[in-house]
């Protein structure tokens, strides 16, 4: 392990350099190190799965951060502004994703699954690449961080229902995971009111027990949830929101995010590194298709649906083009799915390819041509 993070990081460090010389995204230098790295490329890397999951620990804490800047009351309203636009473009795009996977020949079940995995657009690229002040004080924010919420929870109800098919249980094993969440928030509401509070509110002069109480519940606090059968990510989301409105919840997010860039790192770089390139073989042509539909499509449809809903047509255009691609918890479901058997393994494929297409030139898009922490462009860097 000790090798593998000195490799990804001095690995990063230049090949991030060379990407910004160039005036390339840095994530794109991050999942290329990954893929030379990686098993299929020098096999430097023989074992993505184990960094893979420790860089899921970035995930969490992007969710937490996410977390600490909506206040429950604030979260409630725009769900309920974004509910019809995310609604509506997801069954557009997923029927359109189905329509061309059947004109490939695949069969409907795989079509209408794979299909239905392209309708979520990526937290980790949405947030990585809105500027902080857009973030927490814009209204752009404010909606792109409501419709990629809703997809979550669409993704957590497709996991949990291909998750209690793969155990046999079915519609009664999503159910009994569901049942959790409400025992989930009323602890978390419990828990930060009567122990977590106090406890800041005595110490909050020590910065390092700041710091270490706040790592401390956002991992407890996702493991919990993992432990009654929802997601990491989730648990670490309800940690988030349930401090939001604590005084020290700015503090706690600007010394988080150094520990999440670190773990940011590691999830792109075993992206390239995990990821079945052999594989890609058989389903080159319906997968590129797949990613050039998604990527024509979600921008135009989420602009024309936030500008129906009030939205001023610039805003609403460049809203669609950072939602633009597909997202982590497409290749999340597209291998749940493989495993229980609800589609085939050249779906599943088809399904991680297009959605890595889709990262890759939507992240380039967005950097080139919008505000972001990472640009290359000094006009368009912003955080």
């Amino acid at each position: 392990m000790l090798d593998a993070i000195f490799l990804i990081f001095t690995g990063a460090a230049v090949l991030g350099g060379l990407a910004l010389w160039t005036r390339q995204p840095l994530l794109l230098a991050y999942i290329l190190l990954g893929a030379l790295a990686g098993p299929w490329g020098m096999g430097v890397i023989d074992d993505p799965d184990t960094i893979e999951q420790i860089s899921q620990v970035g995930i969490m804490f992007l969710l937490f951060l996410l977390g600490l800047n909506l206040h429950p009351q604030k979260l409630v309203k725009l769900f309920g502004e974004t509910l019809f636009v995310t609604i509506a473009s997801g069954s557009i795009l997923a029927l359109s994703g189905a329509a061309l996977l059947m004109l490939f020949g695949f069969p409907l079940r795989d079509a209408l699954i794979t299909g239905g995995l392209m309708l979520f657009s990526s937290t980790i690229i949405g947030l990585k690449l809105l500027p902080t002040y857009q973030l927490h004080h814009r209204h752009t924010g404010e909606i792109i961080i409501s419709i990629l919420l809703l997809q979550d929870v669409v993704a957590i109800l497709f996991l949990l229902l291909l998750q209690g098919e793969e155990g046999g249980a079915g519609w009664s094993g999503a159910a009994w995971r569901l049942a959790a969440l409400p025992l989930l928030l009323g602890g978390a509401w419990l828990f930060e009111r009567y122990v977590l509070t106090p406890v800041m509110a005595r110490f909050d002069t020590i910065r390092e027990f700041m710091f270490l109480a706040a790592v401390g519940w956002c991992l407890g606090f996702s493991y919990l949830a993992h432990l009654l059968g929802l997601s990491h990510e989730m648990g670490a989301f309800i940690a988030g929101v349930a401090l939001a409105s604590h005084p020290i919840s700015r503090y706690i997010a600007e010394s988080l995010k150094p520990l999440r860039d670190f773990f940011l790192v590691m999830f792109f770089f075993s992206l390239g590194a995990g990821f079945p390139w052999p594989e890609m073989g058989g389903v080159v042509v319906p997968m590129v298709g797949l990613a050039i539909l998604m990527l024509a499509l979600k921008p135009v449809i989420y602009a024309w649906l936030l500008h129906r809903a009030g939205e001023k047509r610039r805003l609403s255009r460049e809203i669609g083009l950072r939602l633009g691609q597909s997202s982590e918890f497409s290749l999340l479901v597209a291998a749940v799915a493989v495993e229980a058997g609800a589609i085939s393994e050249q779906a599943g494929y088809l399904a991680q390819g297009a959605t890595l297409i889709t990262f890759v030139v939507s992240s380039y898009l967005v950097v080139l041509r919008l505000p972001t922490p990472i640009s290359a462009n000094e006009r368009l860097r912003r955080d």
